[in-house]
């Protein structure tokens, strides 16, 4: 793990009990990952705040079975092709909540337990103000993540945890899609890398799904203004490079 360097910032940083919120934005998640998603979040944060993007099938239902939702919003209509919008209201319905740290959360992941353990840890601390995770694309099933040279989240770094400081400038880039899912702003604060591990099950469902989600990309973006068009393509890809997924203790 290293510490990354930025400018001193003046409020007070808690070192024990403080409260870990997640937010999460959803959209027609029924039948998906969310049910699954939102049980293992219930294990380790305290809340979850859930906006949810004008759904018309039974998400709202699942979002409301779980005690530790603290607070649900729903949009009247979609705003799926202004994302940035979409994310600032997220942040903004969190902070409302007033927690210590936000955790942001897609609704297709989940964190391996070594990470789950972790967390308490990191952010009972006054050290740094983020923690970044390695994200890993589940390919095709649950044993084997994608690696290539298109796909190499993993080998990056992914801001998901967050300390909240009330007052400060958090600011999200105005894109259509493919936002950050934390405001760029927090990259100014400290932080922490980590080889922590997420799985990103967004490409594990059948060929059938990937399918579905490379004509919405390309209907979405078909120049490639918000993404890599290369990566488009290589959606298809029948033979992709596949490494196997290890537990690790």
């Amino acid at each position: 793990m290293t510490i990354s360097n930025s400018p001193p910032i003046s409020p007070v940083r808690k070192k024990e009990n403080n409260k870990l919120t997640a937010m999460l934005q959803v959209r027609n998640e029924g039948g998906r990952y969310l049910e699954e998603v939102l049980e293992d979040l219930s294990t380790f944060v305290d809340h979850i705040v859930i906006v949810d993007d004008a759904s018309t099938d039974h998400t709202l239902e699942i979002c409301r079975s779980f005690d530790k939702v603290e607070k649900l919003v729903t949009l009247a209509s979609s705003l799926f092709d202004e994302e940035w919008k979409l994310r600032s209201i997220l942040w903004q319905t969190t902070a409302s909540t007033s927690p210590d740290w936000i955790l942001a959360v897609d609704a297709d992941e989940l964190y391996e337990e070594r990470a789950k353990r972790s967390i308490r840890n990191l952010i009972n601390q006054d050290r740094y103000d983020w923690v970044s995770f390695r994200l890993y694309d589940m390919w095709g099933s649950r044993q084997y993540y994608r690696e290539d040279k298109l796909w190499q989240a993993h080998r990056r770094q992914t801001m998901t945890l967050v300390r909240y400081f009330p007052g400060f400038p958090y600011l999200y880039p105005e894109k259509a899609h493919h936002v950050p899912r934390l405001p760029a702003t927090c990259a100014a604060l400290q932080g922490l890398t980590t080889d922590l591990r997420i799985k990103h099950l967004g490409w594990a469902g059948p060929l059938e799904e990937r399918v579905q989600k490379y004509v919405r990309y390309k209907k979405l973006d078909p120049e490639g203004k918000w993404g890599n068009i290369a990566q488009y393509e290589s959606i298809l890809d029948l033979s992709p490079s596949l490494v196997e997924w290890k537990e690790e203790i």
